[in-house]
């Protein structure tokens, strides 16, 4: 079985608007900000993970955004750093759906095409909907807190962390260190 790091794609891939406190995906290109410690990932696909996109984009749903936006957004993403996959659910909450975070179906989609062993991954994200998918799932979860405020749930992320450069250097420390014993 394969093993894969999941990302959200808001808040870890990309840039927030954060408004209130409270973060927003951009709605327009201009908003639009890659992380520059993406192509950090380089050196999780180099041990062998596949780098897969979850990302809830419910600004489709609610008619703020079109499908079009978001994956021309998907297409400059891969343009930097190519991802084995970018999986999205466009469904808001009220559609109720297996994909949308909190629910793991995005995770489940992947493991099906992709053969992953879902126990030895990782889920990247921002947002307590991104820690419970991905512990839903059976991964370990690593929380980027960029200190939102936002009420939310009661969540355990397994690790926290203030950078997607820090989460990526520690797995790649776990995955060193267990490919060595």
């Amino acid at each position: 079985m394969n093993k894969a790091v999941f990302l959200d794609r808001d808040g870890v891939i990309n840039h927030t608007v954060v408004k209130d406190g409270k973060p927003y995906a951009p709605r327009t290109l201009e908003e639009f900000v890659l992380n520059p410690d993406i192509k950090e990932l380089t050196r999780l696909k180099n041990l062998g993970y596949y780098l897969i996109i979850v990302t809830n984009q419910p600004d489709v749903a609610n008619g703020i955004v079109t499908r079009a936006f978001v994956e021309d957004l998907h297409a400059r993403i891969n343009k930097v750093f190519p991802f084995d996959a970018i999986i999205t659910c466009f469904h808001s909450d009220k559609d109720n759906c297996g994909c949308r975070k909190p629910k793991p179906g995005m995770l489940y989609q992947a493991r099906d095409t992709f053969n992953i062993n879902l126990a030895g991954s990782y889920m990247i994200g921002d947002r307590w909907r991104d820690v419970l998918a991905g512990a839903s799932a059976g991964c370990t979860t690593l929380f980027l807190d960029h200190g939102y405020q936002e009420g939310a749930p009661v969540f355990y992320p397994n690790f926290t962390y203030g950078s997607l450069a820090a989460a990526i250097e520690w797995i790649e420390s776990r995955s060193r260190n267990k490919s060595t014993k």
